[in-house]
């Protein structure tokens, strides 16, 4: 089924991001992972997929979407295309369709700083959802950021170019992760005034490990709000303490954001089952 289709049915999705294991690591831990969240049915599984395109890349990612479509979990899986042509991408969708994965997730990638990248048939996801639409039929979701894309020369230039990508093909949008819901709402504004009318989940990441999320934060650019900062600064040398008030943040998080009518929750749960399970429990009652 095309995650699109799963919406207006008068309640707000509930999704999950995983990430294959990196070159010579068993898949066992993350196929654990998703034997225990699948009994909570969420509405889809993201798998991230590496910007150089690889083909260790490909199969590790494409094994774990394959892996969640059998356990009758809709899948999607992420596709860069930075380091990609026309007949590297061309060879993905044939064998997403072998693996019955109706679902995209067109992403340009962040240049690779380990390869040279001598292709350049794709610019932009814009481009990638394109190609896509016209080679088969998926459904095809896109990135989208609260914040402003970090390479962005303006927010009026981000939001001209997610207008771009949407009429190219994408019919759904995921959020990066982002910590102040003000932000969020605020940008959900600025879509309806560029007349951009398509889904979008809210892209959630627990701050349960300190050290991880300054990682992410330098990656994505998304700012830390006062109250957030308090909590890190105050639990950030108690992994325990951290833990449960990143988890209590995320909760209140997301109660708010289904307050305000979002249209889906993804979460980061950066492959951890327990975090899944303790905030899809505390917030199932108002899905």
């Amino acid at each position: 089924m095309k995650i699109k289709d799963k919406f207006g049915k008068g309640r707000a999705l509930f999704s999950l991001e995983v990430f294959p294991p990196k070159k010579d690591s068993a898949v066992t831990g993350i196929t654990r992972c998703i034997d225990e969240v699948s009994a909570i049915n969420p509405d889809y599984i993201s798998v991230t997929f590496g910007a150089a395109g690889s083909t260790d890349d490909t199969n590790r990612a494409v094994e774990l979407a394959s892996y969640i479509a059998e356990k009758d979990i809709t899948a999607s899986m992420h596709l860069t295309c930075i380091a990609s042509d026309k007949a590297d991408v061309l060879s993905i969708l044939d064998r997403l369709r072998e693996n019955n994965i109706e679902n995209i997730l067109a992403l340009r990638g962040d240049m690779p700083t380990d390869v040279c990248v001598s292709k350049h048939d794709f610019r932009f996801a814009s481009d990638l959802a394109e190609f896509i639409m016209k080679n088969g039929d998926f459904g095809i979701s896109g990135a989208c950021y609260p914040e402003m894309h970090r390479e962005s020369t303006s927010a009026s230039a981000d939001i001209k170019n997610l207008k771009r990508k949407v009429d190219a093909g994408v019919s759904h949008l995921v959020s990066q992760l982002f910590f102040d819901n003000e932000l969020f709402y605020d940008f959900r504004e600025k879509l309806a005034i560029a007349d951009i009318d398509v889904p979008v989940d809210a892209g959630i990441m627990p701050v349960t490990n300190v050290s991880q999320i300054k990682r992410m934060i330098t990656m994505c650019g998304a700012s830390i709000p006062p109250k957030l900062a308090r909590i890190i600064n105050k639990y950030g040398d108690n992994p325990t303490a951290m833990y449960d008030a990143g988890i209590s943040y995320a909760i209140d998080q997301i109660s708010d954001l289904l307050a305000s009518d979002v249209d889906g929750i993804h979460l980061y749960a950066m492959n951890n089952p327990t975090t899944v399970m303790r905030i899809y429990n505390s917030i199932k009652s108002q899905l």
